[in-house]
């Protein structure tokens, strides 16, 4: 009987969770809220009260969880050294004069950003500034442009490094370095997915996206060189972590000096965009760590109630292959995606489809499989942050384009999460797609 109350305790926070995040409360304060009652309701207040005494410094006071504050400071840098224009530049050089190539060079040049930035919000808003005033001129429909800036925007949390992909990591205790490669080639398939799908728009809907002259070799070549510090940056991270030349926290804080060094030398970032981007980071990094600590006390209230791991045996007996269980999973969190905040809605879940995970028969081994269902997890938030009618990138979008209506975006977007479906499913029934790299080590 008691175990049977606290399942129901761990079902009634789940779901009071989301119903407070409709209310608009914080998700922070949502799972704080919710968790620190549950775990009251099960365990008692004084345990409440000496858990939360040790919780904020043993999860705080660890070398590891540095990493994430650098990697924002090197996305902080990237920004405020002009990184955008310039990576937006170079991929206009090469593709600007293909059919729909002002919106092909914008997600290229989301790809290239998001490779030290990490963020899906922060790219799109970033690559906007850039590529959408260039688009409007050259007469674009709205739909195509907004649509395009909005998908482009999700590499910034599929190509690595990712930070929802660290805090993955951390919370699976996996290798960031296997993680940040068995990314690559699902974010490469992601990029020219999306160019193919621009390409076909601009053939079925014609006038949509103007042609523009084809750049001089010497063009592309100025360009380009403009654009080289990301691709020493990038190379130097993934392989560097990966080939274990350094820890993670370590090839963040190169990754930061670099983009700092390229940022002052070839960005003219000064003292005071040098504040600019420590303060942004930190209030970023204040953010996160607020929503890591309310999604660790849920964490722990979750475990006292033993609702994911009841749920795991019941699901075990359900006469399905692992794959379709796997599959309703992908679903659950692209619904999420379009209501939620990514970090948020992924450390919210973890703690329930991990022990489902591990209880399934995949054919792979604990650590393959960990990897290979956190690339999916990353994919399926990426497709609800442009799934209409609530994905979090269409918004942001649309209040950058303030003239142009959502409808008119969520058009624009329909042929990228077409894509992204299928991207999800090929990477669901092959997973070579994405341990292929990381078994090469």
């Amino acid at each position: 009987m008691i175990a049977l109350e606290r399942f129901d305790i761990g079902i009634l926070m789940f779901v009071g969770v989301l119903a407070i995040i409709s209310w608009r409360m914080s998700v922070a304060g949502a799972m704080l809220l919710v968790g620190g009652l549950g775990y009251a309701a099960i365990n008692g207040w004084l345990p409440l009260l000496s858990t939360l005494k040790t919780m904020t410094y043993s999860k705080f006071a660890n070398h590891s969880m540095s990493v994430l504050p650098l990697f924002l400071l090197m996305g902080e840098f990237a920004s405020r050294g002009k990184m955008n224009s310039r990576l937006f530049r170079a991929a206009l050089s090469w593709f600007g004069h293909w059919r729909g190539g002002l919106a092909v060079a914008a997600i290229g040049g989301s790809a290239a950003f998001g490779a030290i930035c990490g963020s899906s919000l922060a790219t799109a808003a970033t690559m906007s500034r850039v590529a959408l005033p260039e688009m409007r001129k050259a007469g674009y429909s709205p739909a195509l442009a907004t649509g395009t800036l909005a998908a482009g925007g999700t590499l910034g949390i599929l190509i690595p490094p990712s930070i929802i992909l660290v805090i993955y990591a951390v919370y699976t205790e996996q290798s960031v370095g296997a993680l940040f490669v068995a990314a690559v080639i699902p974010g490469l398939i992601a990029m020219l997915q999306y160019m193919l799908v621009v390409s076909l728009y601009a053939r079925i809907v014609p006038g949509s996206c103007p042609s523009i002259p084809r750049a001089s070799w010497r063009e592309r070549l100025v360009a380009t060189r403009g654009a080289w510090p990301i691709v020493v940056v990038f190379g130097l991270i993934v392989t560097g972590i990966y080939r274990g030349w350094f820890s993670p926290t370590e090839g963040a804080g190169v990754g930061a000096f670099l983009m700092l060094v390229f940022a002052v030398v070839q960005g003219g970032m000064r003292f005071q965009g040098f504040l600019e981007s420590v303060l942004g980071a930190g209030l970023t990094t204040a953010m996160m760590f607020l929503i890591m600590l309310a999604a660790e006390l849920f964490s722990a209230a979750l475990a006292s109630s033993q609702m994911p791991a009841e749920l795991a045996r019941q699901v075990a007996t359900i006469d399905a292959g692992p794959y379709t269980i796997i599959l309703f999973v992908v679903i659950a969190y692209i619904i999420l995606g379009c209501f939620m905040e990514s970090l948020a809605m992924v450390l919210l879940t973890l703690p329930v489809f991990i022990p489902l995970l591990l209880t399934l028969d995949l054919g792979l081994s604990k650590d393959a499989s960990l990897v290979w269902f956190g690339i999916l997890v990353l994919m399926s938030v990426e497709i609800g942050m442009i799934t209409p009618p609530f994905g979090l990138n269409l918004f942001l979008i649309n209040s950058m384009a303030k003239d142009v209506p959502i409808k008119e975006t969520y058009k624009g977007v329909l042929g990228f999460c077409a894509m992204d479906i299928v991207r999800v499913v090929l990477v669901l029934f092959i997973p070579a797609l994405c341990l292929w790299l990381p078994g090469l080590k």
